[in-house]
């Protein structure tokens, strides 16, 4: 096994067990490690501290474990297990009401670079890394044993997640089973269909579960604006929660036809909601007043740091226009998935927002992404959904 030796003083944030090495840490390597490669990492006195995937770039190795193992089918088989357990303890896995849940959240669950979500027994999976592709065949037996007779496929959706420099010819595909005739899934009773082949990450925003459950809570008698509403997720709920009016908008015409499908396939003829192809900021422009209970879930606006500020002032333009346009007395959701937007920082955006907006707003809930999106706590990076549920008068 290749060794990289850490320069002197960089083992720190291994030894708070932080899962990745950054390049400028290394100070040699006993050979030249293929991409993706298992590799041993020792500090500068030549002790060990970590085993992990090799890959080129800023982040040289993702960390799979601390402790001298071996890295093979049974370490995957034993990870895995491990988070299907969590989630069949918190309701999940084997739940009669929501079979649409994620099952591996890379360093959250310690595989770092595998993202595996599950919709009514099919594992859609995202390698992010070299090292995870290198590996899928201990993950796809891993999965058949752990899930056993629940698992009906396996879709590998890797195209556009591994590194493009890698040179993999990778196409999304099924590598167990088949494509199921009904592709329909379930969330707390309500029904939707995952576009896991073509929709965007893995075909259904299932980190927005709890949230949107919240959202129910809120809806009823009110008017309610769904901005980003890609398959309408919080519409549905909305709509059960007993709003009288709920419209959705999404820039994408392929996003409104799904929103429109999943809500006729829970409330077929409801003429309560209204879906809308328009840019979102052209939407509000010309929208006043009518509604008092919005959502506003954009994509993420900033993915790098170097475009952090430029990110802040889009996301400080559609908040500020959001407080603006509610109604006195309305509830607004708001969120950042931006991993590089912190709690902190998306806090102060939304309090200078409601300061340009000349209006007061009380802040009724914190929210972050759900029990079956674990944060490892040496990895705070992890922590990427955060969302405030404001009042406004």
């Amino acid at each position: 096994m290749i060794i990289l030796t850490l320069k002197s003083g960089k083992e720190q944030s291994l030894q708070r067990f932080h899962p990745w090495v950054f390049s400028g840490a290394i100070a040699r390597m006993s050979g030249t490690p293929e991409e993706g490669e298992v590799v041993e990492v020792q500090d500068a006195l030549g002790c060990f501290m970590a085993l992990g995937h090799y890959q080129i770039g800023t982040i040289t190795v993702r960390v799979l474990s601390f402790d001298p193992v071996h890295i093979d089918q049974q370490f995957y088989t034993s990870r895995i297990r491990e988070a299907y357990q969590l989630r069949r303890q918190i309701g999940l896995a084997e739940s009669t009401q929501t079979n649409a849940f994620r099952l591996i959240h890379g360093e959250g669950d310690y595989l770092p670079g595998l993202v595996i979500d599950m919709y009514n027994g099919v594992a859609v999976v995202q390698m992010h890394s070299v090292g995870m592709w290198r590996d899928r065949e201990f993950i796809y037996n891993a999965l058949r044993e752990v899930v056993g007779d629940n698992l009906k496929a396996i879709y590998n959706k890797s195209e556009d997640t591994l590194p493009f420099k890698a040179g993999i010819e990778m196409q999304n595909t099924y590598i167990y089973g088949q494509r199921p005739e009904d592709k329909t899934a379930m969330e707390n009773g309500l029904k939707f269909y995952p576009d896991w082949e073509k929709g965007q990450k893995t075909g259904f925003f299932v980190d927005q579960r709890d949230n949107r459950a919240l959202i129910e809570r809120y809806s009823k008698g009110r008017s309610v604006l769904n901005m980003f509403c890609y398959t309408g997720g919080f519409s549905m709920y909305a709509m059960r929660g007993g709003a009288k009016l709920v419209h959705s908008v999404d820039s994408s015409e392929r996003a409104i036809e799904l929103t429109n499908n999943n809500v006729e396939l829970n409330f077929p003829g409801d003429s309560r909601h209204q879906a809308t192809a328009e840019d979102a900021f052209k939407f509000m422009q010309q929208t006043e007043g009518e509604f008092d209970l919005m959502i506003l879930d954009p994509p993420a606006f900033a993915k790098h740091y170097n475009v952090l500020n430029n990110a802040l002032k889009g996301y400080r333009r559609l908040n500020t226009k959001a407080l603006e346009m509610i109604r006195p007395g309305g509830i607004l959701f708001t969120f950042s998935c931006s991993q590089v937007v912190s709690k902190e920082v998306f806090r102060t955006m939304v309090f200078s927002s409601a300061a340009k907006a000349h209006r007061r707003v009380s802040i009724l809930h914190q929210l972050s992404q759900p029990a079956d999106h674990p944060v490892n706590i040496y990895h705070p990076e992890g922590e990427y959904l955060k969302g405030l549920v404001l009042q406004v008068w």
